[in-house]
């Protein structure tokens, strides 16, 4: 493949940002440590784009086409159980979601492209902070990232445990799902556990509340649309013979389309009303959609998928996967350029076949040439010399 003479290194970039994660805004040394590597490459260097984030930038001859090319940066707040060499040297925080890995796969395909690059346009590399709170694309959008570094197309990369090492997954239209967050306050009146007729306990509205959310996606939806509501959070101010005059319910939905999610919350604030309105107490309920829908265009996608099966063979990439209901920041980039995002297989071996977020996952090496080589790839495609 296109990188495996740059392999060693890109294992030894990708165990040092293992061994020294960093959460959300907070990737100071990673996204030095990736300016300082870009630099040594020969790319023009951007730091401090929308807080941590850092932009390398490699124009070759006078092709007037861009790419984006997207890694998120960021760790977790789970303490790492893994032994090897590379662990976590911080306590509590630890590289779970493989974005160790993305890093190093994008820096990897820098360093080829700035010494062996065939192609004729610009490749612009975006190193993206704070992707699990959701709140790193949008940083990076607000600070003028495609105002400042103009884009044609925008592609993102995920590895997934569960897939074969050196397999690709990609589809057109939803990818991956919106998430939202809600919190729904339930205003009861407290009183004697012994003596409950004299008040309106929370948690028994709570309770009815919880078991009528289940109603919104099996009736409600369409039955061939995807959605999901949970109540993560059941919190009150009851004691053992006390009986809650509050109660809290935090949660999370689902879904792959915007309909479907603005559908969600419309029904949620009617089933909330309906059974306060019920007992006579009030609620509120706060919605907040933090990740949008991840959508892939249709010709990015034919795109990426023809470099994925240059790079692994056809047989070896899925160009009809099915869409995932986990979130993904990437969808704020995906809104404002067209953009493709795909999944590459990290293994599944007891070692690399872990979930993601898990206190003992890990990024497989072994991914770190096809992934890089596809990045190359997909630069070398789109930014083709004039008659190639």
């Amino acid at each position: 493949m296109k990188t495996d003479h740059i392999r060693e290194a890109m294992v030894q970039w990708r165990h040092d940002i293992h061994a020294h994660p960093e959460l959300g805004f907070d990737e100071h040394r990673t996204s030095t440590k990736i300016a300082e590597l870009l630099k040594q490459f020969g790319l023009e260097v951007h730091s401090g784009v929308g807080g941590t984030g850092v932009v390398g930038v490699l124009q070759r001859g006078n092709g007037t086409r861009a790419i984006g090319m997207r890694a998120d940066m960021d760790a977790l707040p789970i303490h790492e159980k893994n032994a090897f060499a590379h662990k976590s040297t911080r306590d509590g925080v630890m590289h779970a979601c493989g974005h160790d890995g993305h890093t190093t796969m994008l820096l990897g395909a820098a360093k080829h492209l700035a010494e062996k690059g065939d192609f004729s346009g610009r490749a612009v590399f975006i190193f993206q902070p704070a992707e699990e709170h959701g709140k790193g694309g949008p940083a990076m959008i607000g600070d003028g990232l495609f105002e400042r570094f103009p884009v044609d197309e925008v592609y993102g990369m995920h590895n997934m445990p569960g897939m074969q090492v050196g397999t690709f997954a990609l589809r057109t239209g939803a990818m991956m799902a919106s998430e939202a967050l809600f919190e729904i306050e339930i205003e009861g009146q407290g009183g004697h556990a012994a003596m409950p007729h004299k008040g309106v306990d929370a948690i028994t509205v709570g309770a009815e509340v919880v078991s009528a959310l289940q109603t919104i996606v099996s009736r409600k939806l369409n039955p061939g649309q995807n959605g999901v509501v949970s109540v993560t959070e059941f919190i009150t101010d009851g004691q053992r013979n006390v009986l809650p005059g509050r109660a809290m319910l935090k949660g999370d939905a689902r879904a792959l389309n915007r309909e479907v999610n603005s559908l969600i919350e419309k029904q949620m604030r009617q089933i909330v009303e309906g059974v306060c309105l019920a007992h006579s107490v009030k609620a509120t309920v706060s919605y907040h959609t933090v990740f949008e829908v991840t959508i892939n265009a249709p010709e990015p996608a034919r795109k990426a998928a023809g470099c994925a099966a240059i790079v692994a063979g056809s047989d070896r990439v899925d160009t009809d996967c099915p869409p995932m209901m986990g979130s993904e920041d990437f969808a704020h980039m995906a809104l404002a350029r067209p953009s493709c995002f795909v999944f590459a297989g990290n293994g599944v071996t007891d070692s690399h076949g872990k979930p993601l977020h898990s206190a003992d996952y890990d990024f497989n090496d072994d991914l770190l040439v096809p992934g890089s080589s596809f990045w190359v790839q997909l630069v070398e495609q789109e930014l083709k010399r004039d008659g190639a």
